[in-house]
């Protein structure tokens, strides 16, 4: 598996059989040049995973790429002109050579007085990544990969620390991480890497550099 991180929540996983690209969000970038996407998945419908202008952009220069989205993002991206397909929790579905499966289904809470969208967790070919969105939902299938949360307004370190416990990958490549100052996301990548559990290592990756892991 081959993993390019964008910044925050946007990743593109290189499988071998399929060039997939995760949560193209305003807050990430670089993404814009990708070529040859066999599909785009959309966790969920906040602007930092779904920034609808440059969605189009992307599919108007990927037109073979199956776009995936929950019933909400489907709504939000269609202002923009896209559309794709529809799904909700718990479906399995191929993307390219790839076979990827959706789980959870809500957005972690960020107050109880702020309402939150549906949220879909991403697993890519039982389990060789998997990207939660916003949430710390554990699936029921072992991970080799996890893209793991780092900085949120739901987001606490203690909780992320004890999500990459209950997941236990191979190894874990933090994301979501632009909320914070460059110390908070250096704290944060020190803890993880300090606090994962036993055969779990913790690998940061270099902005829109591609990394075998």
């Amino acid at each position: 598996m081959k993993v390019t991180h964008f910044g925050h929540s946007c990743v593109l996983l290189e499988t071998g059989a399929a060039r997939i690209l995760v949560d193209p969000g305003s807050f990430s970038s670089g993404f814009e040049d990708l070529r040859d996407l066999d599909g785009v998945l959309v966790t969920h419908m906040h602007a930092d995973h779904l920034d609808g202008g440059r969605l189009a952009e992307l599919v108007r220069a990927n037109p073979h790429a199956r776009v995936v989205f929950d019933a909400a993002s489907a709504a939000e991206a269609a202002k923009s002109g896209v559309t794709g397909t529809v799904v909700g929790v718990g479906e399995r579905l191929e993307v390219g050579g790839a076979v990827v499966e959706t789980v959870g289904g809500e957005h972690a809470q960020i107050h109880p007085e702020i309402e939150v969208p549906p949220n879909l967790g991403f697993l890519v070919d039982g389990g060789a990544f998997y990207h939660p969105g916003d949430s710390f939902h554990v699936p029921g299938a072992a991970v080799d990969v996890l893209g793991l949360p780092t900085g949120a307004p739901w987001l606490k370190l203690g909780d992320a620390v004890e999500f990459l416990r209950a997941v236990a990958p191979r190894v874990a490549v933090p994301i979501h991480e632009q909320t914070l100052s460059r110390a908070g996301i250096d704290m944060s990548h020190n803890r993880f890497g300090a606090m994962a559990p036993a055969g779990s290592t913790v690998s940061v990756l270099t902005l829109r550099d591609t990394t075998e892991v």
